[in-house]
């Protein structure tokens, strides 16, 4: 499996042109990188504490619990080894930025006003309706 952190020195580049991200490539220590083996253990420990956290997100995903956090903490102890990984990080970065950017947008914001207010006009004429036609009596009997 080739990470692109296996040579020594050489540093993988994404090719965007952003200069204020990181290079990407193999972030452990320089004694590490500098012997095979411990490399390879190294990158091992990595992928495994890695996938047992992802693997604790998928399954908050159901569950009361922040699933989602949880799987990108995952990915980023990933991306401190892989290639990859940081590659996938930096792709769900700017789609953040880039749904974060569209909903603070003016015109988006008002939109979403409207519509709330429609939707909490219409919410309010349904139960004034209700409350005309039936009072506050419920419709099923509960004393039974």
């Amino acid at each position: 499996m080739n990470t692109g952190s296996d040579e020594t020195g050489d540093v993988a580049t994404a090719g965007d042109g952003a200069e204020n991200e990181r290079a990407l490539g193999s972030r452990a220590p320089q004694f590490i990188k500098a012997r095979r083996a411990l490399h390879v253990s190294w990158q091992v420990g990595v992928f495994v504490v890695g996938l047992a956290v992802v693997v604790a997100g998928v399954i908050m995903l159901p569950l009361p619990g922040p699933g989602w956090l949880v799987i990108f903490g995952g990915m980023a102890i990933w991306a401190t080894e892989f290639v990859w990984a940081q590659l996938v990080l930096r792709w769900t970065k700017r789609k953040v930025t880039e749904a974060t950017q569209r909903a603070l947008d003016p015109k988006v914001r008002r939109r979403n006003i409207i519509l709330t207010s429609v939707g909490l006009v219409i919410v309010a004429v349904l139960v004034g309706v209700y409350l005309w036609k039936f009072g506050l009596v419920m419709p099923w009997s509960i004393r039974e």
